[in-house]
């Protein structure tokens, strides 16, 4: 008898604990839909090691959404010519889905689409193994680069336009999501400056809003075929100039009336990284789910947590699922974020602000929602 009692109480608190912990779950998905991470898949000796921060890391801080910068740091199968001489086989992938799967995190893989063709000094594969597709290219990258510079280049582009340029992407696109098992695409097309460039046969002299809409509408309806959704980085959406954030964060080259031109399923991702801007809210206006992104500041990181708090807890019934929630960025590779992240190392040339700090200070803030 004193058997069957001790085992009805364990099991009784092994339930309550499983139920308190679902309660849990449930009222932070309410409080914050989406909490999200997001860094360069890792090359492939570090993929154990970034399960194992998955594991320890991610899943006790009830991150549920991982954004994966995959690129080409895939063995493509459809196009193996636009591999990275080292890159993840589908068996490393395989390890980090199986990881996010047992924590119930969903994962996001982005391949960097229209813009960030190029980096510094050198073309990255697309443009590297097909030329063709450049949006400029009478713009010959620099031995040494430097910002600024005569041609105002930061990245090269694709030209949307060209007739062969998506039939390479598309399969890109269906391969990696495919073997990330996955309902999502980030598709990037941050920070594209050269767009509907006058020399360009295809698309010189059209309107750059019309451009950059076509190309999203194009993305995201090849991905509605597959039932996948499409997010994007929302900063080509924004006026730079009138709203006085500028350049990066914002569009000087005229596409932002974009926004009222491209499917409101598509979700945006609103970075900021040095205030607290308060653009979701006009992301949410004009139809859109929106996630702010923090950086290495976790004083902001905090403060846009705290509005997108109060973004959803102050709006009408038909705003509030606008409003979905936080995605830590992380602009470095995986191995030097684990270091930086497990060493607690310090960045003096930054103040002391890095994104493994902003990443710990912006999640022990959810921890307490």
């Amino acid at each position: 008898m004193q058997k069957i009692i001790i085992g009805f109480f364990s099991f009784a608190v092994a339930f309550t604990a499983c139920k308190t912990a679902q309660i849990q779950k449930e009222n932070i998905d309410n409080i914050l839909p989406i909490r999200g991470f997001c860094i360069a898949a890792p090359p492939p000796r570090y993929v154990d090691s970034f399960v194992t921060f998955i594991n320890k890391e991610l899943a006790p801080r009830q991150v549920n959404t991982l954004i994966l910068r995959v690129d080409f740091n895939y063995q493509y199968t459809s196009h193996p010519e636009l591999r990275d001489s080292i890159a993840l086989s589908k068996e490393d992938v395989k390890k980090i889905v199986a990881a996010c799967k047992a924590n119930h995190i969903r994962v996001i893989p982005q391949v960097n689409l229209l813009g960030h063709q190029s980096w510094a000094s050198h073309t990255t594969n697309l443009l590297k193994i097909y030329p063709e597709f450049d949006e400029t290219p009478q713009v010959l990258m620099p031995v040494k680069y430097v910002w600024p510079n005569a041609d105002n280049l930061y990245c090269k582009s694709y030209c949307p336009l060209h007739p062969g340029v998506h039939a390479i992407v598309f399969a890109l696109m269906d391969e990696i999501c495919d073997v990330f098992e996955t309902d999502a695409f980030h598709a990037g097309m941050d920070e594209v400056f050269y767009l509907g460039d006058d020399k360009c046969p295809r698309c010189g002299g059209k309107n750059k809003a019309e451009l950059f809409a076509g190309e999203v509408k194009t993305i995201r309806d090849h991905l509605a075929t597959s039932k996948r959704e499409l997010w994007i980085w929302g900063d080509r959406l924004l006026d730079g100039k009138t709203s006085g954030i500028g350049m990066w964060e914002g569009s000087y080259n005229n596409t932002y009336p974009a926004i009222d031109l491209i499917p409101k399923d598509v979700l945006i991702c609103d970075w900021h990284y040095e205030r607290a801007d308060k653009t979701p809210v006009y992301f949410a206006m004009k139809g859109f789910r929106v996630v702010t992104c923090p950086w290495r500041n976790p004083a902001i990181a905090i403060s846009q947590l705290k509005d997108m708090q109060k973004f959803r807890n102050e709006s009408t019934k038909e705003m509030k699922p606008n409003f979905q929630g936080m995605v830590q960025t992380v602009w470095s590779g995986a191995p030097q974020f684990l270091k930086g992240f497990y060493e607690d190392k310090k960045d003096t040339t930054s103040g002391g602000k890095t994104p493994w700090g902003c990443f710990r200070g912006l999640y022990k803030e959810i921890g307490k929602l």
